[in-house]
């Protein structure tokens, strides 16, 4: 793995700390992200009082209080959720022989080359610009 795509899961927990989601945008899990953006969205509209909401976006532009942190935790749970999330994806991401983990559900071969995941659908590998052989039915 090169130093380029040399995954830092501690980073990706740093940047989910900053902002949820950033964590796994910075792993390339574009829809991870987007679930977990979306997810505490949806308990911060659900969970957390109207005025506590208020009173967030009022501390955000510095004109205002922090509300009880009682009324705030469901959100703060997930997005602590999504850093432990991102952190542990990170660390397997960096055991994956390629360091970059592909979907349980994609179909992918071995490069005979270089050894890396590659789609199936490919004639070549990506990584090595190796020619695949066509696929046998034995």
């Amino acid at each position: 793995m090169s130093e380029l795509t040399k995954v830092r899961p501690w980073l990706a927990a740093i940047l989910g700390l900053a902002i949820t989601g950033l964590g796994h945008l910075y792993l390339r899990r574009w829809r991870r992200a987007l679930l977990w953006v979306a997810l505490s969205f949806a308990v911060l509209m659900l969970f957390v009082p109207t005025e506590s909401v208020t009173a967030l976006s009022n501390t955000a532009n510095g004109s205002g209080t922090l509300p009880p942190l009682t009324d705030i935790l469901p959100v703060l749970s997930v997005s602590l959720m999504s850093v432990v999330d991102a952190f542990f994806l990170g660390l397997k991401q960096v055991s994956e022989p390629s360091g970059v983990l592909t979907d349980d559900d994609a179909e992918s071969v071995a490069c005979p080359q270089c050894g890396r995941e590659v789609d199936a659908d490919l004639d070549f590998c990506h990584w090595c610009t190796t020619h695949l052989d066509e696929p046998t039915d034995d």
